[in-house]
């Protein structure tokens, strides 16, 4: 397979529910990029990268704070820029005036 197809299919119920759970400690006003979630799940799985996680939240991802998470650049996920840049500014996270968050501050390292 190729694609997001064969990325999805790669993303099951254990690796999900690890995705979940580190999205839904990331407090408010900061972030972590798909990379950055992707290592600590690494670490405890040993498998996955930013692509599966992206893959998860596409899947289950309503149940946490999704817009919390960001590509590498800053920048909230594309189908839900405008949805996640108010939430994102109602928490007070730093962002840039053209709406990508400020990494340098907001970002989260675990």
């Amino acid at each position: 397979m190729s694609g997001l197809a064969g990325t999805v299919a790669r993303v099951d119920d254990e690796y999900v529910e690890a995705v979940l759970d580190v999205v839904d400690q990331i407090p408010p006003g900061r972030v972590m990029t798909y990379g950055d979630i992707a290592g600590v799940v690494g670490a405890r799985l040993e498998r996955g990268g930013p692509r599966q996680v992206g893959a998860a939240l596409r899947v289950a991802g309503a149940a946490v704070p999704w817009w919390r998470v960001v590509n590498a650049a800053g920048d909230p996920p594309v189908h839900k820029r405008l949805e996640a840049l108010d939430v994102l500014r109602a928490e007070a996270c730093p962002l840039t005036e053209d709406g990508r968050v400020r990494l340098s501050v907001a970002r989260l390292q675990k």
